[in-house]
């Protein structure tokens, strides 16, 4: 019980640590804004800004156009995408992508997995057993997602 108390105490600490670090340490730092929703900014900036009333400042920024690939096909193709085709404005890999199997659309069962752009099934699939492009040794066979199980 008393390392209980020792730390709510620690982590109270730690908290009036952190507001007090937040909050700046002289008036003239403070932003006020008044009744027309515009504020200076001190130490000689002369540009307009509106009020941040109630929300921090990254809040109050305007959210950026996200360019999608319905109008910008190339963006599937930029480094990081989840892949290079675009089906219902998001960029996928139509050759692994379990709701878009192949094309656009095309949705795999709840047993099978996208392989190569065609669904199939890793628990009895010779060619894809367990995964994709696990293939079993010649005259074995794929059972429960293993090569020769029994």
């Amino acid at each position: 019980m008393k390392c209980m108390k020792t730390f709510l105490m620690l982590a109270m600490l730690v908290a009036l640590a952190l507001a007090a670090s937040a909050t700046p340490s002289t008036e003239d730092e403070m932003v006020v804004a008044g009744d027309d929703e515009t504020f200076d900014v001190p130490h000689g900036e002369d540009e307009k800004q509106t009020s941040l009333r109630g929300s921090s400042r990254f809040l109050a920024q305007k959210p950026r156009a996200t360019m999608t690939c319905d109008k910008y096909p190339r963006v599937c193709r930029t480094k990081g995408s989840p892949g290079p085709d675009c089906c219902k404005k998001r960029c996928v890999n139509v050759k692994m992508d379990k709701l878009n199997c192949g094309v656009c659309g095309k949705k795999c069962k709840f047993s099978e997995i996208c392989c190569k752009g065609g669904c199939v099934n890793p628990r009895s699939n010779k060619k894809h057993c367990g995964g994709c492009n696990n293939k079993c040794k010649k005259g074995s066979s794929c059972t429960y997602g293993m090569c020769s199980y029994a």
